[in-house]
This record gives C-alpha cells, sequence and structure tokens, in this order.
C-alpha cells in the first residue's frame, strides 16, 4: 500500500481575508478551526504515514501556544515557512520522514472534504503520479482587455479550475522543484511538475471543496459544513440513514 505524506500551507498572509482578527487557517469555523478540519482530513487515515502543517514564522510561536490542545491529540508535524507559497511547501517536503512515497498538498484553506473524495485523489495519483482534482467551468468565460471591456469569448471545454489535494509520487514532485526556473508562473504544485515535461492527470473535482480566501467564502464555507455527501453503508445502523444522507 502507498504511504502518504500530507503537506498543508498555512503560512499565507490571508491579505483578502478582511472582517477577522485571525488568518483565514486558524478562524473557527462553526466552533472548530479551520486547520483543524483540514488535517483531519488526512491524520487518521492508515494510508497517511506523516501530515506537516506548514505555518509562518511570525505566527508559530503564537500557533504552537493557542492551539496546544489539538497538537496534543493530533499527530501533525510543525514546521516553518517561507516568503513564498512554493518555498513553504519546500519547507514541507523537506519535513518528511523516509517512509512517504506519495506525496499530497493540500491548502489548508480547504476544510471541506470527504473520504471518498481524497481516496479517489490518492488512486489517482498512485495510478498516474501525476494528478489533481479540477472543477469543470459550467459559466461562459470572457478574456477581458486593459479597460475592462469583453476582448473575445474564451472556449471553456477543456478548462478546469485546479483544486488540491494534489498528488504525486514522491520522486516526481521532489524532482520537479529541484529543476523549476520559472517560479513566478509556478502557482501551484501541478506547474511546477508540468514544467518537468511530467504530465499531470486531472480527475473530477468538487464544487463544495472551496478555498476559503475572501469573507464571503468563509460564509459559504459554513453553509457547506451540513451539505458534505455522508459516508453510505450506514443503513442498518440507523432507521432513518436515508433521510440523513439527503
Amino acid at each position: 500500500m502507498a504511504k502518504y505524506g500530507v503537506v498543508l500551507p498555512a503560512a499565507g498572509k490571508s491579505s483578502r481575508f478582511r472582517g477577522f482578527r485571525q488568518k483565514k487557517p486558524f478562524v473557527e469555523l462553526r466552533k472548530r478551526p479551520v486547520w483543524v478540519r483540514t488535517a483531519e482530513c488526512f491524520v487518521d487515515r492508515e494510508d497517511v504515514a506523516q501530515t506537516v502543517l506548514v505555518v509562518s514564522p511570525d505566527d508559530i510561536e503564537w500557533f504552537r501556544e493557542k492551539f496546544r490542545p489539538n497538537l496534543a491529540f493530533m499527530d501533525v508535524t510543525v514546521v516553518e515557512g517561507g516568503a513564498t507559497r512554493a518555498e513553504s511547501v519546500k519547507r514541507g517536503l523537506a519535513a518528511l520522514n523516509d517512509e512517504v512515497d506519495h506525496i499530497a498538498v493540500h491548502d489548508a484553506a480547504r476544510p471541506l472534504l470527504t473520504q471518498e473524495w481524497v481516496s479517489r485523489i490518492f488512486e489517482a495519483g498512485v495510478t498516474h503520479a501525476a494528478a489533481i482534482p479540477g472543477l469543470k467551468i459550467s459559466s461562459t468565460v470572457k478574456r477581458l482587455a486593459e479597460d475592462s471591456t469583453i476582448a473575445e469569448t474564451v472556449d471553456r471545454t477543456s478548462l478546469v479550475l485546479a483544486q488540491t489535494p494534489q498528488v504525486f509520487e514522491r520522486t516526481v514532485l521532489e524532482n520537479a522543484f529541484k529543476l523549476c526556473r520559472d517560479w513566478k508562473n509556478a502557482t501551484d504544485e501541478a506547474s511546477v511538475v508540468e514544467q518537468s515535461g511530467h504530465p499531470v492527470h486531472v480527475i473530477d473535482g468538487w464544487p463544495m471543496n472551496i478555498k476559503i480566501t475572501t469573507q464571503d467564502d468563509f460564509r459559504l464555507a459554513e453553509l457547506f459544513v451540513d451539505a458534505l455527501p455522508k459516508p453510505r453503508g450506514l443503513g442498518s445502523l440507523h432507521p432513518f440513514a436515508d433521510e440523513q444522507l439527503r
């Protein structure tokens, strides 16, 4: 069985997350911190050997004190991040132990996952050595000119919105980070791997797997918490399970 190391970047500045006293991974979403909800999607899985949370150097002492009770009961490795996402992920990769043979990088501010979705992308990562979830675009896409008028309508047929977890064979991702030269356009791990020449497979993503970036995203996440699909196979345990799953 493949052994996964999970890197959760949480070292960003949250500059667009206004109206809150804390950065987005540390805010409570329905009475539980966002990063805790995210980490819980991975830490108890038998196929996850290690979960690494990457926190800004400016926050790390406060983080360890603030969330000491959570860290006492969760098997999470906390490391200092860098000035950019890429640098933070690099530091997360460096903290992984030798048992890990596949790596999943997932935004700490994407707390709305199910175990079925995680299993699906993990399996794709093993099959293809590089895989991400991508959400198909249903709206018409417009490219704008500099004056904010429409320059053209873009064919959306082959376009997707990249999501995380992004899963890679360990050697594929580590080699891609060593080879990457265009860090400006390396906006996610898939783009780093793309530059190395390795193909990245895309599976269907999930509309509720949103990244909390703004206050509106957070309000939407509050609604989605109870709307996530429930595990199947509970019918024999509860007479009203079918109603609960709706």
